[in-house]
């Protein structure tokens, strides 16, 4: 993707941000909520980490290392190729005990999330930006997860781009007519404008951006080939014409605030 092209996306994320009490929710089921656009998931995250010391949360996507390297979809791997350096915490068991290099500037450490003082005095390494990339939905209490980094005195007045699966997604309300519903066995939960507004206010933070993401179907994409594959995009593309129009019917939520 061009330079152009990033910068486009990067300025949904640096126009005003929203909070408490400069935009306050009334939670009554008619009252029209301020959205905009939907934006491009990877690109705009990797725009807001260029020439940046990164801090990407939960970054050892399995399946991603086995079978997404190098297609452009791995969001650990994108953030590398604009970031100044990037040092990326994940516990899962894939990952060797003494972490992995994932580029020449990029590195996954093994390591806690809700631990992170220890963890960063330890790398004595302090971030500029801090990245939980489709995290928030596999934790037991996210609450206590976004408390716990505003309580992390290494990441005091770091930026803080979350992203996370969006309640209200067109592709489930559409299968939903037919019985069905797409979600990962991982996901503990599922959030929405409003729940994500609640969440950011409840853990302390001040001011934010929320803006939401395009539908990406990008493991669809990569098991499939020939006609399946094309019907998949063309697929794709309704649905993102559709969330243009609609935006609070887009595939995901991108929050960006300051700790």
């Amino acid at each position: 993707m061009s330079d152009t092209n990033l910068k486009a996306h990067d300025a949904s994320l640096t126009g005003p941000r929203h909070g408490i009490p400069s935009y306050r929710l009334r939670y009554t089921p008619l009252e029209r909520l301020a959205v905009e656009r939907p934006v491009d998931r990877i690109a705009t995250i990797v725009a807001a980490c260029a020439g940046k010391s990164v801090l990407d949360l939960g970054a050892m996507d399995e399946t991603a290392y086995k079978s997404k390297r190098g297609q452009g979809v791995w969001l650990h791997e994108e953030i590398a190729k604009r970031a100044k350096f990037v040092v990326g915490v994940d516990n899962t068991s894939g990952l060797p005990v003494e972490g992995l290099a994932t580029a020449p500037n990029a590195k996954i450490e093994r390591g806690d999330i809700f631990d992170l003082d220890g963890v960063l005095r330890k790398l004595d390494f302090t971030p500029e930006v801090v990245v939980a990339g489709e995290l928030v939905e596999h934790l037991e209490n996210p609450l206590a997860f976004l408390r716990s980094l505003r309580a992390c005195a290494p990441l005091k007045g770091a930026r803080l781009i979350l992203s996370t699966p969006n309640a209200t997604a067109l592709h489930n309300c559409l299968i939903g007519l037919i019985d069905r519903e797409s979600t990962h066995h991982d996901h503990l939960l599922i959030l929405s404008y409003k729940t994500m507004t609640t969440l950011l206010t409840r853990a302390g933070f001040e001011q934010w951006r929320l803006v939401h993401y395009h539908s990406e179907f990008a493991e669809m994409k990569l098991r499939n080939s020939g006609l399946r594959r094309t019907a998949i995009v063309c697929g794709e593309r309704m649905i993102r014409a559709a969330e243009w129009a609609f935006p609070l019917l887009a595939f995901g939520l991108i929050v960006d605030t300051t700790i």
